[in-house]
């Protein structure tokens, strides 16, 4: 039987528009920093305290802007699949994994596309992100 987790996660962007990847121990593919919503908790405030969990990054809601919601394989759990809010925003500063991250990463998404992308980030939000840089480039 097929399990679903509701997540959300943050495309954070730096200075020079590399994505900010992470890698939890113990696995092998980069994701989106974020993670699963506790009973009752909203999108938001599950992010503001996975942010602040992973990161120690605290990112006021309006920082945020909603990119969509998204389904796909979870890459590290079998028989999962994740209902995702993704939202974007800049980062505001450097920061350090802390809690279960082993790993940060900087994604130019210019480049080709390494192979150890989590599922959902490679087919469902990368494209949209390009969607809407395409969008934003032609108004």
């Amino acid at each position: 039987m097929k399990t679903t987790l509701h997540i959300a996660a943050a495309c954070l962007f730096d200075e020079q528009g590399r994505l900010l990847l992470v890698r939890k121990r113990n696995t092998r593919f980069f994701m989106l920093p974020g993670g699963k919503r506790e009973a009752g908790e909203d999108a938001l405030s599950a992010l503001e305290r996975e942010l602040f969990e992973e990161l120690e990054l605290r990112l006021e809601a309006d920082a945020l802007q909603a990119v969509g919601q998204f389904q796909a394989p979870a890459a590290n759990e079998a028989d999962t699949w994740l209902q995702a809010d993704i939202f974007r925003a800049a980062l505001p500063h450097a920061v350090q994994p802390a809690a279960e991250l082993e790993e940060l990463r900087w994604l130019d998404t210019t480049q080709p596309l390494p192979d150890d992308l989590a599922p959902l980030l490679r087919e469902q939000v990368l494209p949209a992100l390009a969607r809407l840089q395409s969008l934003a480039a032609t108004s």
